[in-house]
């Protein structure tokens, strides 16, 4: 009921507490009606004001000018009706209005210039300085894109005043300036304070941190970039206020080549395409729309679905079509206004970026892949002869397809689906090329090599028995028996899941039994073959990577015969039951043995690498650490001296990971950097990068370089997402946030948890893994003081702990961090019946840290005047705790009771002194002292705390200043003696304030 001024200012009240949106707007506005009929004009002044501050916050910018109107109609009319503050807002929303204005191509520039004139008067006659006006002529001037470097001079070079923007807001506007101008390097140091938390307001940093995100791309600055785009969006999301925010972290998605990240911001934001009230930021936000559809659809993905206007199904091409069609409606309708082609030049500048990166920042979060594969990349770009060029002739790429196969270089690869790629489009083999079969069997090998990165059976298995076959119709034995043997070994990894799994080629029931027979068959063969056909000794490639001869052909196909017996005997040792171990352990050294030895009479070093490797591995498993790094070592001296350096990067990341064991994390960065570098520099598709990636992060890690840590785990996180390998993607993604957590990037951490928890991690993690990432992300919104959001967690969390039975005390903790959330939100009828849940299911589970920290927290709450109760509520929640924690046996291993009652102690201290009960309050403090003196080193830094408040009583309320000295002395000496040097500054501070006032 509004029918009294009491009870609207009783409602305006209770509005104001809400956050900014279309609720409080739609308050507002009924309570502006109801205001009006009252003879009392200070109820109206002050609805009004509230109406103004709703339509400012939420982008209503047609209607903003219209409520002034009425404001300063109350305002001549009857200025008594004003309070001191809502006169300052009148003065200060003069610059709302004229920006407001601006929003708006339906108002004549002549109109806002007359309005800047009756800001600039009204200033004047008020004896206010007109520094705030010259801003809003600046403001005119940059958006008309008419004299902006002398209006800028003019508001720039004056001195501040008290109607001055706010420092954060005149920041944004001087840094905004000289990106402008051009001048990233300039604006990102203007912008320094408030991109680096020392200046804030409502608007900013996240206004700030939209803009910036381009200048620092360009400047090299991508993991601030990537910082700033994680935890600005977050603000800014879904806000009617922010579209041009939002437009902007869109447009940093395009082109930082994040366009299915931008994809997933458009469908967050899809209500924004129905706002009107600010025409110019709407065509803001359409350009950031249309910069991220016109790069999908350059791509080939026209027809892709997307999120745009409500009430009907978009494709990317329809949307664009429409984006761009409202957008140039706009930028139009403000050139036609304003004379000018400022604001169509500036929209046009926008859609000319190119984008800014050569490969997609990784961000650290999950979202979907919507960019095509570039028909031929050439990661190896840069990278001197590691590839060499391709021939355009069909026969001269067959040529050297098989020049870098015969050397084992992993370009061959891209060569053969090139091959394929022209013979499926009609080309023709012609002649000199050898027989069909041959060229038909070195691509069915290719494939086989194709589909082995997916499983070693199956489908690759079937191809390489194809390849075999042809190979022994074109005339090449030693070929034809180099992929009979790897058949077999790669169909000794059994795979349930593949038809026909485990069953080798000849193999009966016996298991690795028939497959030891079967490939001892194809050696006694190649023996065989190798008397009549001698192999001919020495390396089998240059260091140029050139192939060697027909005899240095047989050398390459016999080691790989030896190599696949030794790569099923390692399959064979590693899966056998206990009592077979014995003998799988006598085949792996014979066939690693006879790998090794022939390899090295052969000349053929990076053969001798790989029985190196095979051993290496052995020797972690046995926790031989030593004799597996002296093997990896040694196969990396093999490796540099084969001629064949891209075989050297999976070694260097196993000895990384020996390091990183032994926590030696600077070599083993330094290894990981090396490995990755070459398999990126020689095209090594099949190489490993994405646990490459997260290792190096590890490493990063340990060497406290968090940066490196974000920047390298963001990788891991995308090449698991685009190797489909989701649920090492989200692992990764949660050690991501832990490290942000860690490095004090809440925010981030925050982000990036929330990217988990919504690209369905039900199907990916596993229940704990799940609830582990609820759990981090609940307590990162409430130290971020998202306190509504961290309740939401947490009781989502309590409802997919209910079940864990043998874990009863982990959904006790989860009702206490619900209900002391819910608390700090102030939803306090919910709160209280949490408070109540958890005491019973304590009762049932019991939990006596979580239980007494809740009930601490409660009273804490109560007495800052956000909770029912007053001092007896207060004192009540501090009883309770006492009693569950003198329910707890003392010799109770898992709580400290020291802690606890050191807890209540100091709480119950400063409830009774908040009621100047200051004897009382001082004995409690010296109680929390005593207890946590009981905590030894671990009770030192909330010890110190306690001295604190105990001073602070006994000086402010009881006055005896000597005495809180001499207890603020000892323990400050104690503090330094311990190493908190932070709390004996605190201590020392106060009691020199102590000693002055003393002295006074």
């Amino acid at each position: 009921m509004l029918d009294t001024p009491e009870a609207v200012v009783e409602a305006l009240r209770e509005n104001n507490e809400r956050p900014h949106g279309l609720q409080r707007t739609v308050t507002a506005e009924e309570l502006a009606e109801a205001a009006e009929p009252f003879e009392e004009p200070d109820v109206l002044v002050t609805a009004l004001l509230e109406l103004m501050a709703a339509y400012e916050f939420t982008g209503e910018h047609r209607k903003s000018p219209v409520v002034f109107a009425r404001l300063l109609k109350l305002w001549e009319d009857s200025p008594e009706a004003f309070s001191q503050w809502e006169a300052h807002q009148v003065f200060w929303r003069f610059k709302w209005v004229t920006t407001s204005l601006l929003q708006v191509p339906d108002v004549p520039l002549a109109t806002v210039q007359g309005w800047i004139g009756r800001m600039s008067g009204f200033y004047e006659a008020a004896g206010h300085e007109v520094q705030p006006v010259a801003a809003m002529r600046y403001h005119l001037a940059a958006h008309t894109g008419t004299g902006a470097d002398d209006a800028f001079d003019l508001w720039a070079t004056r001195p501040r005043s008290e109607l001055s923007d706010c420092e954060a807001c005149e920041t944004r506007y001087l840094a905004w300036h000289r990106v402008s101008a051009g001048d990233d390097a300039g604006a990102l140091d203007s912008w320094r304070p408030v991109l680096e938390g020392a200046q804030a307001c409502t608007e900013e940093p996240q206004m700030s941190q939209a803009r910036a995100l381009l200048p620092l791309l360009r400047t090299g600055r991508a993991d601030e970039a990537r910082s700033h785009h994680l935890t600005g969006y977050r603000r800014v999301r879904g806000n009617t206020g922010m579209l041009d925010e939002v437009g902007l972290h869109l447009e940093f998605c395009a082109l930082s080549r994040n366009e299915g990240r931008g994809l997933e911001i458009l469908a967050e934001n899809r209500p924004l395409f129905g706002t009107t009230g600010a025409p110019l930021a709407l065509l803001g936000f359409l350009t950031g729309v249309e910069v991220l559809l016109a790069r999908i659809v350059g791509d080939g993905h026209g027809a892709a679905a997307v999120a745009g206007p409500p009430g009907r199904n978009w494709t990317a091409g329809e949307l664009l079509a429409h984006v761009r069609g409202e957008g140039e409606r706009l930028a139009a309708a403000f050139d036609g206004r304003n004379g000018t082609t400022a604001v169509g030049d500036r929209r046009r500048a926008r859609l000319a970026q190119l984008p800014l990166c050569e490969e997609p920042l990784p961000l650290g979060l999950r979202s979907p892949v919507v960019r095509s594969e570039a028909p031929e990349p050439s990661p190896a770009a840069g990278a001197g002869a590691a590839v060499p060029e391709v021939p355009e002739d069909f026969a001269g790429l067959v040529r050297e397809a098989r020049r870098l196969g015969a050397t084992g270089h992993p370009g061959a690869a891209r060569l053969w689906t090139r091959v394929e790629d022209r013979l499926a489009a009609g080309e023709a083999p012609g002649d000199g090329l050898g027989p069909g079969e041959l060229l038909s069997a070195e691509l069915a090998e290719h494939r086989a090599l194709v589909l082995s990165r997916e499983d070693r059976g199956g489908r690759s298995v079937s191809e390489l028995r194809q390849a075999a076959e042809l190979f022994g119709r074109a005339g090449a034995p030693w070929r034809m028996l180099s992929a009979r043997a790897r058949a077999l070994a790669w169909e000794s990894v059994p795979d349930e899941d593949e038809e026909g799994a485990g069953s080798a080629e000849g193999a009966g029931p016996d298991g690795p039994g028939a497959f030891r027979a079967a490939l001892d068959e194809v050696l006694h063969e190649a023996e065989r073959l190798k008397e009549r056909e001698p192999l001919t000794g020495g390396p089998a490639a240059g260091a140029d990577g050139t192939a060697g001869g027909p005899g240095q052909e047989r050398v390459l196909e016999y080691l790989t015969v030896l190599f696949s017996r030794a790569f099923a005997a390692y399959q064979e040792v590693t899966a056998a039951p206990e009592g077979a171990q014995d003998a799988a352990m006598e085949r792996f050294e014979e066939c690693v043995g006879a790998l090794r030895s022939e390899a090295e009479g052969l000349g053929v070093p990076h053969q001798v690498a790989n029985a190196r490797q095979f051993a290496a591995d052995l020797a972690f498993r046995r926790g031989d650490a030593a004799e597996a790094e002296a093997e990896l070592r040694a196969a990396l001296v093999d490796v540099e001296s084969s001629g064949r350096p891209w075989r050297g990067s999976r070694p260097r990341v196993l000895l990384a990971q020996a390091l990183l064991a032994r926590s030696e994390p600077g070599e083993a960065s330094e290894l990981l950097h090396r490995a990755i570098g070459e398999a990126v520099r020689y095209d090594d598709t099949e190489f490993p990068l994405a646990p490459a990636y997260a290792l190096l992060g590890h490493a990063a890690t340990h060497l406290g370089d968090a940066a490196g840590a974000v920047r390298h785990l963001s990788e891991a996180a995308a090449r698991f997402d685009r190797d489909g390998a989701l649920a090492e993607a989200a692992d990764i993604r949660l050690q991501l946030a832990d490290v942000l957590a860690r490095d004090g990037q809440q925010a981030d951490a925050v982000a990036v948890l929330e990217s988990v928890l919504a690209g369905g991690a039900d199907g990916v993690l596993d229940e704990r893994m799940l609830a582990q990432a609820r759990l981090t992300l609940a307590r990162g919104l409430r130290e971020l003081g998202e306190h509504l959001a961290a309740a939401e967690e947490f009781l989502l969390l309590a409802d997919a702990v209910a079940g864990w039975e043998e874990d009863g005390p982990i959904l006790t903790m989860v009702a206490a961090d619900a209900a002391t959330a819910l608390a700090e939100a102030e939803r306090w009828e919910a709160a209280e019946a949490a408070y109540e849940r958890t005491v019973e299911a304590h009762a049932q589970a019991p939990n006596p840290a979580a239980v007494t920290a809740m009930m601490g927290e409660f009273a804490r709450l109560v007495m800052a005047g956000r909770g029912p109760g007053g001092l007896d509520a207060a004192l009540g929640h501090l009883a309770r705790a006492d009693e569950v924690r003198t329910a707890v046996p003392e010799d109770a291993e898992d709580f400290a009771h020291w802690y606890v009652a050191g807890m209540i102690h100091y709480r119950r201290a400063r409830v009774l002194a908040e009621c100047e009960r200051f004897a009382e309050a001082l004995a409690e403090a010296e109680a929390s002292v005593a207890a946590h003196e009981e905590g030894g080193e671990n009770g030192e830094e909330p010890r110190a705390e306690a001295v604190r408040i105990a001073a602070l009583i006994e000086g402010n309320g009881l006055g005896r200043y000597a005495q809180a000295v001499t207890r603020l002395t000892e323990a400050a000496r104690r503090c330094r003696h311990a190493g908190l040097e932070e709390a004996a500054r605190i201590l020392g501070a106060l009691r020199q304030d102590f000693l002055n006032r003393e002295g006074s």
